[in-house]
């Protein structure tokens, strides 16, 4: 079925849907793996977001219900080069483009993704509409334009828990009480406990603290501090998601309240919220860092990793106190800010996403790292 993908600033670009008719939009922005396209329709951090993939060809092994990465589809669109209906894999339970429909999200291929991918890394990523209906290009830019953009809005209220719950063998379990304090945690276990706060988290960075030795709940975003002292943890673990960090002052001033009360270990969203709480400052990234394959050097070793991103803003190194924070690593494509731990806390981060879902480098030996700082201070 025809479709035409029109961005904000009159650049349109011509294509088909596979999913049948539609409208859609959102901010458009481009991955560049070559794999785990499943794990990127699911990543929460993709909420309001039309992501196009730069490796050509997408379908070609199918959906399974292992690698979802959160309980639906988060991207506002897929965009691809070609789609394979015919997919082959031994752990496949279905195709890409019944998953989508089943999920009511638009797919489109037939679209010259190395275009769109050069005019975004050029412009910047940027709003875009998408349509099986309106074909008229003017229209559809000025469409684009009115949408909501991405700086200033809140996105971690559409994708955060609603209710605390539990990770536990390898899913969630739901919480099925009103109490909130350190009555909830199992008796019987010597497990570390840990309160993850859900800006957007993915289930495979559950699984990785699961795997470290953690009793892991979850609770919603805006849990305020104090609830997260009465649970009393062991550590606290700052969670991804979508979106500008700026107006989730709520947030921010539960992370500033909890620095010092327990260990913290933050990713992704969560360095920045840190960041910010620190009294430092975000902006916006040209067009994002998405993919597998960002090298970011750890600057104590000297050592490059090849990681796994998925974020659009990034914090300002320059507004953090250098004598409070010591910026532990760098992104060498940009030199943005990937890390950094607190000289008197035990607190760190990473801007990257250490579990790797989708990605070729797996740093688990972060959540390692995280169990040993609460070890320390049990």
């Amino acid at each position: 079925m025809k479709a035409l993908l029109a961005l904000e600033d009159g650049r349109t670009f011509a294509c088909r849907s596979f999913t049948g008719p539609g409208e859609t939009s959102g901010e458009v922005v481009f991955n560049t793996g070559m794999t785990g396209y499943q794990e990127i329709l699911t990543d929460p951090s993709y909420r309001g977001q039309l992501v196009t993939m730069t490796y050509p060809l997408v379908g070609n092994y199918g959906i399974n219900p292992e690698d979802i990465e959160s309980d639906r589809v988060q991207v506002a669109a897929f965009v691809i080069r070609e789609y394979q209906d015919c997919y082959s894999n031994f752990r496949a339970t279905g195709s890409l483009a019944d998953y989508l429909k089943k999920h009511g999200v638009m797919g489109v291929d037939e679209l010259d993704t190395r275009a769109l991918t050069r005019h975004i890394r050029q412009a910047g990523a940027m709003r875009a509409f998408l349509s099986t209906e309106d074909f008229d290009p003017e229209s559809l830019s000025t469409r684009a334009g009115q949408i909501p953009p991405m700086v200033g809005r809140d996105l971690v209220q559409y994708v955060t828990t609603k209710t605390p719950c539990f990770w536990k063998d390898n899913r969630p379990q739901p919480y099925r009480t009103d109490r909130l304090d350190k009555s909830v945690w199992d008796p019987d276990s010597d497990a570390l406990r840990v309160v993850a706060l859900d800006y957007g988290v993915k289930y495979n960075i559950l699984r990785s603290l699961e795997n470290a030795g953690c009793q892991v709940l979850v609770v919603p975003a805006g849990t305020c501090a104090e609830t997260v002292k009465q649970l009393c943890p062991d550590g606290i673990f700052l969670s991804n998601g979508p979106g500008d960090p700026e107006p989730l002052g709520y947030a921010v001033d539960t992370v500033r309240q909890l620095i010092g009360y327990k260990p913290i270990f933050g990713i992704c969203l969560g360095i920045q919220l840190l960041g910010q709480a620190l009294g430092g400052k975000t902006f916006k990234l040209k067009f994002g860092h998405h993919g597998a394959n960002q090298p970011v050097q750890h600057l104590s070793t000297g050592k490059v990793e090849i990681t796994s991103q998925n974020h659009g803003f990034a914090v300002d190194p320059d507004s953090l106190d250098p004598g409070a924070v010591e910026i532990t690593h760098l992104n060498l494509n940009d030199n943005t800010l990937e890390g950094f731990r607190h000289r008197q806390y035990p607190l760190f981060t990473v801007q990257y996403h250490p579990e790797a879902a989708p990605g070729p480098h797996d740093a688990g030996h972060l959540f390692d790292q995280f169990a040993e700082m609460m070890k320390e201070h049990r």
